[in-house]
This record gives C-alpha cells, sequence and structure tokens, in this order.
C-alpha cells in the first residue's frame, strides 16, 4: 500500500515537474527562495501593528518567532526519521525530471517551506480575518503556490508538500489560539 502511495507520488511529481518551461524557471526560482517573503511578512506585521498596538505586536513577534522555529524543527525530526530522499537525489529521476533548485539537500519528507507559509497564513489571516475578511484566502493561496515551487525546482515530492502544508496549517491554528490567549491576559484584547 505504502509502495504504491509513493510510486503514484513520484508519477504525479514527475507530470508537475516537466510542466515547467525554462521561460517561467527565475520566476520561480524567486517564488521559492526564503528571502522572497520577506516583505510579505513586514507588511503582515505592519497590518497586526495597525489593528492591534505595538504591545500586541511585541507578542506577536514572540508568537510568530516560536511558530516558525516550532514548524522548522519539527519538519527536520520528519525528515530525519523517515529519511526518504529528495527527487533531486534519485539517481532513476534525475534524467526524468528538470532540476533547477540551487541545491539538492538530503531528505524531504515533509517540506519546511511548505510547513512554514501555512503556518504564517494560517495564523495571519485568522488574526486579521475581523479587519481583511478575504486576507486569509490570499495568504492560503500565496502558501499553495510557494508549497508547488519546491516541485517546481524539483526537491520534493507532491506528498512532502501536502503533508507539510496539512502541518502548517495545524501549527498555524494553534498558535493563533496561543496568541488570542496571551492577548487576553496580558493586553485585555
Amino acid at each position: 500500500m505504502i509502495d504504491q502511495l509513493l510510486e503514484y507520488d513520484t508519477e504525479l511529481f514527475l507530470f508537475l515537474n516537466n510542466l515547467g518551461a525554462e521561460s517561467w524557471d527565475n520566476l520561480w526560482l524567486v517564488i521559492t527562495d526564503k528571502l522572497a517573503s520577506i516583505p510579505l511578512y513586514a507588511f503582515l506585521l505592519f497590518l497586526l501593528y495597525k489593528k492591534f498596538g505595538a504591545k500586541s505586536l511585541l507578542i506577536f513577534v514572540l508568537v510568530v518567532a516560536l511558530m516558525i522555529t516550532f514548524t522548522d524543527q519539527i519538519t527536520n525530526v520528519f525528515k530525519r526519521g523517515f529519511m526518504r530522499p529528495r527527487p533531486c537525489g534519485e539517481a532513476d529521476l534525475i534524467d526524468q525530471m528538470r532540476f533547477i533548485a540551487v541545491r539538492c539537500g538530503k531528505y524531504g519528507f515533509f517540506s519546511g517551506h511548505a510547513s512554514n507559509s501555512m503556518a504564517v497564513a494560517v495564523f495571519a489571516g485568522l488574526m486579521l480575518k475581523t479587519y481583511y475578511k478575504n486576507l486569509i484566502f490570499i495568504l492560503l493561496f500565496w502558501s499553495a503556490v510557494l508549497a508547488y515551487s519546491r516541485i517546481y525546482v524539483g526537491v520534493h515530492y507532491p506528498l512532502d508538500v501536502i503533508c507539510g502544508l496539512t502541518f502548517g496549517a495545524i501549527s498555524g491554528f494553534l498558535f493563533y489560539k496561543l496568541a488570542k490567549h496571551l492577548l487576553k491576559r496580558y493586553v485585555k484584547c
């Protein structure tokens, strides 16, 4: 059963990865770069500051730092635990795929980019939903595009991305609840 699932995952990866075209490669390399999301994160912090104030912003920065550390470290635990090689590390696949990433890495299950971006999307989207009702949908779309970029550049299978998105959504929700509790206790929102 697991072998069949992994086979389907590989077939879907090859299909999605080979949809890419050289003319789009630079765009997807920018999208997948961790630093490319910094302006969005800064904008979200500005919106949180604008709607909740400076004292609340301190709580948000602390909670988001904990959330990103948590999702990133749990991702590493899973990668070392499952030891599933990335597609770019599979000798059988390298001739069938497009590998355009800067580096490959060793293990890929599950995607840290997907989990981190989804955690931020869910957290910020829920915190700001009262003020910007459609923001969460924009952030979820952004997270999905970023997650797909990992398949496009050849460093993650679809299952890596789906599990990363799922874990990120759960983490984002839990840290949203933590932030709401801290705001209620220390800022009286």
